[in-house]
């Protein structure tokens, strides 16, 4: 369809961001300097209810002006909670739709668990998922879920080499909205490797130009590159009025009188597009009004990030609005008369569902005990004079125990100590406590074959990137603990020969050296799988491995319902690691 004779349009625009999960409020404390005095009261922020209740005013006041209304949200909706992690995209996919969003971008961590995942909460979404720069066209035909039959999904044109677009109209004149996402997102997630990603900033050129063809001239780019990229897009790329950004947590506007980070101004524009990003863990929405001229021009734009608060705020443990403290009222008054405060109730048909259908199975699985620990279970990155992590490698145990369940021959496994979250108090542990606290990232598990040498030259790898052993690290969480795996670290021997008496335990004949140049087979997190932080030889493994829907979290409860018993042998005895001078 060609569309004729451009007019002017005028739309209220509501964006929401990076909510990974977190559909009921946070408790957010604020630093506050207030006639020479310092205060730090709590408040409840943002969660979906408030979302629902600020959309609703937001969208009323749209209608008194005689402006159309969009809600979009810039991707990486999974992930983050308990709610992912025991509903996965089914709790997401019920809670969008009931704020009735006009469109969403796929994000990097919707793609942590491989392409089934997204393909089943597109299957239950009411509203179109936007993944311009996501090449289906080549999808393999015998998934029992596939994303390239789904009308919502409005990937990458692999025939014309553009985004597919939706169109929202305002004032009855169109307006063209696509979407991109990074595209090296292999490098930081796990799409199937039928279904690539394309250069973002080539596929905004053709689209932009394709939409124009179309006589469209109202264009907006619903972003998850990250916020650098994003103003790099407006840079580089003409003809997009605006684009409404996630990924990088940036939460636009000055809050640092409440103690927060202040950011760039709300809407920065570059190149004659305006960037807008609002914040994450649904703790914030941002809204504008913009008015296109004739010619698709941004010429007026205003708006702001809001923080959505409740009307609660304590001043300590013991005194919230009900007390009759000075301080109270100086922080109540302060808070309320921010311009990017907005107080709100929770939206009541929207709570509802969401203490109905998930809050309620949530709660019942932090009561849910599955173990006690007899005594409390320490976790560290790297090893120190107290010993290594006690958890680490019982979560690594857990992936061999899943996979083996699972009709995988698997001999070993390994798993970066960053995967492990915090430690563990002795007492009763719960579904909650090692989903929602020690392993909270749904990050799946894979299984792999790889030679004894490239074994060695995978956890040398590891620990030089943990240690800065001659080359610059990435940080600690590389450090690599194991499972049926025992060898020493040489801190002073050359490269490519600091792991020493690498061995394997069998339960037949207990510990053997390992066999350079045969395959055995392991098991890690896709992540590590991926050879990142120092464990590029890992991906010299035989094929490509397998990744399962498997994640962290549900192979160590799947143990520990199994063999409660597990927690409370601490240091894992088929799991050693050895230290020689210098470390």
């Amino acid at each position: 369809m060609k569309y004729k004779n451009n007019k002017p349009a005028r739309i209220k625009l509501a964006h929401i961001n990076d909510t990974h999960s977190y559909f009921e409020p946070t408790s957010l404390q604020f630093t506050l300097n207030i006639e020479g005095q310092t205060l730090t009261p709590y408040v409840s922020a943002g969660g979906f209810a408030r979302i629902a209740t600020r959309k609703k005013q937001l969208l009323q006041l749209a209608q008194e002006n005689d402006q159309a209304f969009l809600l979009l949200h810039a991707g990486d909706c999974f992930q983050g909670t308990l709610y992912f992690s025991l509903f996965k995209g089914e709790a997401n996919a019920t809670m969008l739709n009931a704020l009735s969003i006009d469109a969403m971008a796929l994000g990097n961590h919707e793609l942590d668990m491989g392409n089934l995942p997204v393909a089943q909460f597109a299957k239950q979404i009411e509203f179109p998922l936007l993944a311009g720069n996501w090449d289906l066209s080549n999808e393999d035909i015998n998934k029992t879920c596939r994303l390239s039959d789904n009308d919502l999904v409005k990937a990458f044109n692999s025939d014309a080499k553009t985004a597919s677009w939706i169109i929202k109209y305002a004032q009855n004149e169109p307006i063209a909205i696509f979407s991109l996402a990074l595209d090296k997102m292999a490098d930081i997630s796990n799409p199937d490797i039928d279904t690539p990603f394309v250069n973002a900033i080539d596929t905004a050129r053709a689209t932009v130009s394709a939409i124009r063809a179309q006589g469209i001239n109202k264009i907006i780019l619903l972003s998850h590159m990250g916020y650098d990229a994003d103003l790099d897009m407006a840079e580089r790329v003409d003809g997009i009025g605006l684009i409404v950004g996630g990924h990088s947590h940036r939460l636009q506007g000055d809050f640092s009188n409440l103690g927060l980070k202040a950011d760039d101004p709300y809407g920065i524009k570059i190149n004659g597009t305006h960037v807008v990003q609002s914040g994450y863990h649904s703790l914030s929405m941002g809204h504008c009004d913009i008015e296109f001229d004739a010619s698709g021009e941004v010429v007026e734009f205003h708006g702001k990030n809001e923080l959505l608060l409740g009307r609660r705020v304590f001043i300590d443990a013991s005194m919230s609005e009900t007390g009759e403290s000075d301080n109270y009222k100086l922080a109540r008054s302060y808070i309320d008369q921010h311009e990017n405060v907005w107080v709100c109730k929770k939206d009541q048909q929207v709570q509802q569902l969401l203490m109905d259908k998930y809050t309620c199975q949530v709660r019942a699985l932090q009561r849910h005990v599955i173990a006690t620990a007899n005594h409390s279970l320490r976790h560290i990155r790297v090893p120190d004079e107290i010993g290594p992590s006690q958890l680490a490698p019982l979560v690594a145990e857990s992936f061999a125990y899943m996979m083996t369940q699972q009709g995988f021959e698997v001999e070993f496994a390994i798993h970066n100590a960053g995967g492990v979250r915090t430690s563990l108090n002795a007492g009763n542990i719960s579904v909650a406590d090692i989903a929602g606290k020690l392993l909270p990232f749904a990050v799946p598990i894979g299984v792999y074959e790889l030679k004894g040498k490239d074994i060695a030259a995978t956890l040398e790898g590891a620990i030089d990137n943990a240690l800065n052993n001659g080359v610059e690290g990435t940080g600690d969480g590389s450090y690599p603990y194991a499972y049926n795996l025992s060898f020493d670290y040489d801190f002073e021997s050359a490269k490519g020969s600091r792991i020493k008496n690498l061995s394997i335990f069998r339960p037949s004949n207990g510990w053997q050296p390992i066999d350079p140049e045969r395959f055995y087979k392991g098991t890690s997190s896709a992540y590590t799988m991926k050879g990142k932080e120092g464990y590029e030889a890992i991906c010299r493994m035989k094929g490509e491995g397998v990744v399962t829907t498997e994640s962290m979290a549900d192979c160590f409860i799947a143990l520990l319902k199994q063999h409660p018993e597990t927690i409370n042998r601490g240091l894992n005895t088929t799991s050693q690691v050895g230290w020689h001078k210098g470390c």
